[in-house]
């Protein structure tokens, strides 16, 4: 009697400690179900990326669950007939097995199908996209190359075309009291000629490049300098604003270039246009982001016409009679050097003149300051 009681206590020991053990697994299986659902109810435009791969995943695995449910019920029935009616248990199995193989063909072979015929569908579009593209460049490329060479033997064939035929009239009278003047010409137009090759080389040559951090009003500063005698000479006025400390990471030399190009450029044309009062402004300072820096060098002369300002920056462009065309093209390539670019910006409405803005990567651990430092020179 004890031993049986002792027993009934036991089993029922065990029922009550595999009791919550299976209430768990129940409520697991519960909440997998009310998640599922609950994705489901869901619309996709809500859903994260994770709960969409979730949603999708539990679908897939539903009609696969659906789909060998209704092979074993297909089963359960054909495989007795196979057995005891073989000819009504194949018709069975074929004919059950249709809707079951199609449905197995779509939810397991028709995804991995459409996937692969989505990547070559995009492979070919896509070589198709780069080959046109590469045509497209190679075609701008060599349209770019001929309006080089054309520019280039124009810029050399005609000076040295004045200085033989200058040298030719010294041949045909040595004593002429004129054959100085033409001498002198003939140097001027070689010197130019040189001045142009040496332009073409600085812009073809890559420039070995210093990195260090450089302050973009020291820069600038070094460059007004030079030209002290100048714009005191022809009244120009320089107007600096610098906001804060202005730093970057680059060459200084190369830098003061790219300030001396620019700054030289706007007192060419101030002098030409016979500005009233001829001034250049310099303002720099940095984004809102405190990631990039800026530079701004403005003039008050007539501007640009719209041809000059798309055609700039091409290599031997140039509206002056004496220039080589290569200071602006060198002074893109000197900034691009330096992770930035240049473009003309427009001056604003009610003003004028031509706006050139320099933009370069905020050099790293660069301190700020509010101080506005004006100054003039000229």
């Amino acid at each position: 009697m004890s031993r049986r009681g002792g027993h009934a206590k036991s089993s029922a020991h065990r029922g009550a400690s595999s009791s919550p053990s299976r209430k768990w697994a129940r409520r697991a299986r519960a909440a997998r179900r009310r998640s599922a659902e609950s994705l489901a109810e869901l619309d996709p435009a809500f859903m994260s990326a994770e709960e969409a791969a979730l949603a999708e995943a539990h679908q897939a695995a539903d009609e696969k669950v659906a789909l060998w449910g209704r092979v074993a019920r297909l089963a359960i029935v054909a495989v007795p007939l196979l057995v005891f009616i073989p000819l009504v248990g194949v018709l069975v199995a074929f004919i059950g097995g249709i809707p079951l193989a199609r449905r197995a063909y779509r939810i397991y072979y028709e995804p991995r199908l459409r996937e692969r015929f989505i990547d070559e569908e995009v492979a070919k579009r896509v070589d198709s996209s780069v080959r046109v593209e590469r045509e497209a460049l190679e075609g701008e490329h060599a349209r770019s190359l001929e309006r080089l060479s054309a520019s280039i033997a124009h810029e050399i064939r005609n000076p040295i075309t004045a200085a033989k035929s200058l040298v030719q009239q010294m041949g045909e009278d040595p004593v002429s009291g004129e054959n100085v003047e033409y001498a002198r010409v003939a140097l001027a137009e070689l010197e130019r000629v040189e001045r142009s090759i040496a332009h073409l080389l600085r812009y073809a040559r890559e420039e070995d490049m210093r990195h260090e951090r450089t302050a973009l009003a020291d820069v600038f500063d070094s460059a007004i300098e030079t030209f002290r005698d100048r714009t005191s000479r022809e009244g120009v006025e320089i107007t600096r604003e610098y906001d804060g400390e202005v730093m970057v990471e680059g060459d200084p030399e190369q830098l003061r270039r790219v300030a001396i190009n620019l700054l030289n450029n706007a007192m060419d044309a101030l002098v030409a246009e016979r500005v009233p009062k001829p001034g250049i402004r310099i303002s720099m300072g940095e984004n809102l982001a405190g990631t990039e820096v800026w530079v701004r060098i403005a003039d008050n002369g007539i501007g640009m016409n719209a041809e000059d300002r798309d055609r700039i920056f091409e290599p031997f462009y140039t509206s002056k009679s004496d220039g080589t065309g290569l200071g602006l093209p060198i002074t893109r390539k000197l900034v691009e050097a330096h992770r930035g670019w240049i473009e003309i910006s427009d001056p604003g409405p009610g003003q004028r003149g031509t706006t050139f803005v320099l933009t370069f990567p905020k050099a790293e651990n660069s301190g700020s300051h509010s101080a506005l430092r004006d100054g003039g020179a000229g």
